[in-house]
């Protein structure tokens, strides 16, 4: 990826050199890549989304009905970066403090000792979240929006990078509870999996029909590589144009008619860095329109409640997010800086550093 001056001149940033990923992160990312797909067959626009949420400093949903590989994605991501993992089975008796862990009376030390709980890894699955009672659920808010825990008054910090990727089956099915709103919000991004196809499915048995590929699963990248990483996205550039875009998609779902709950601020913030990580994903250190427009309903879609009538209509958030992005303008191909300022267009490489 190219450099370029971030002058005041483009929303009053201070001058300074921009670094993009490189190719040895570039690397990084396909060699994550090629590990997931090596187990997931037939979804590659599944591991591309899971990578973008883990760049983006994001946690993942991934709903679908069971069988179709929502555990098996999420290991097969935790295990190919070189962190601690853990794993969460929620279920009706699992408790708060199963989660965030618990004070317990030393006897010796004659005073309380923390135990952590399984909440204290750099990535955690949730395997069936929805299972659990809306009160374990919530133990996980602080974790997810703060990167901490609070323990009898103490606060206690999460390693980094920290990411929760959680599966939940749908809500029809029997013994689930639907996701708080707040719960859900804290999600960057909702992904279902799906059936996979007819020759997918074919190859899956040669690969799957002996011993399973997480067995022989290695770490291909380290927590430090995946780091800089997320360090590199963060200096992903988003013009004015497209912030503004970004901001009016999230502000249509607060007005429109079908829609009795829409998008928080939150997901607004969430939106741009998935479009950051994005960008920095397609080799680029500049965001596009259309990363958000690729992104925008898994971003959304989760977090939106449909009227009473819309529901009637069978009309879904996916549904309605789309309608969003057809409707609301989109940027042009060039974002006009201020006079005097370098001026540049969002649809080609910045200009080289002299």
């Amino acid at each position: 990826m190219t450099t370029y001056d971030d002058r005041a001149s483009h929303g009053g940033a201070p001058d300074r050199a921009y670094s993009g990923v490189g190719d040895d992160l570039t690397a990084v990312v396909e060699r994550v890549r090629e590990s997931v797909e090596g187990v997931i067959e037939g979804k590659p626009e599944v591991v591309r989304l899971s990578l973008t949420v883990l760049l983006a400093e994001g946690h993942l949903l991934i709903e679908d009905v069971p069988g179709v590989g929502k555990t098996m994605l999420a290991k097969a991501l935790a295990r190919s970066i070189d962190c601690s993992v853990q794993r969460i089975q929620f279920t009706p008796d699992l408790l708060p403090s199963d989660i965030t862990g618990v004070s317990i009376w030393d006897q010796q030390r004659r005073d309380f000792e923390f135990k952590p709980g399984a909440i204290f890894a750099q990535v955690v699955i949730g395997d069936e979240i929805n299972r659990a009672s809306p009160k374990t659920q919530s133990a996980l808010l602080e974790s997810m929006e703060e990167r901490q825990v609070t323990i009898d008054g103490k606060t206690y910090e999460l390693p980094s990078p920290f990411m929760v990727v959680a599966t939940q089956n749908p809500v029809e099915m029997e013994g689930t509870y639907p996701l708080p709103e707040a719960q859900r919000d804290r999600f960057m991004a909702r992904v279902s999996v799906g059936y996979p196809s007819a020759d997918a499915e074919l190859r899956m048995l040669d690969v799957h029909g002996g011993v399973s590929p997480l067995a022989d699963l290695q770490p291909v990248a380290h927590a430090h590589e995946i780091l800089k990483l997320i360090e590199a996205v963060r200096d992903v550039y988003v013009a004015e144009p497209i912030r503004r875009y970004v901001v009016d998609l999230v502000s249509a779902t607060r007005t429109h008619p079908d829609l009795r709950l829409g998008a928080s601020p939150r997901a607004t913030l969430h939106l741009l860095r998935a479009a950051k990580a994005a960008a920095a994903l397609g080799g680029r250190d500049y965001a596009l329109p259309d990363d958000v427009q690729e992104l925008a309903v898994a971003v959304l879609a989760h977090r939106l409640l449909p009227t009473a009538q819309a529901q009637l209509n069978r009309r879904t958030s996916e549904q309605v997010v789309r309608e969003i992005l057809q409707r609301t303008p989109v940027p042009a191909d060039r974002a006009q800086a201020p006079a005097g300022g370098l001026g540049r267009e969002f649809g080609q490489q910045p200009p080289r550093r002299p």
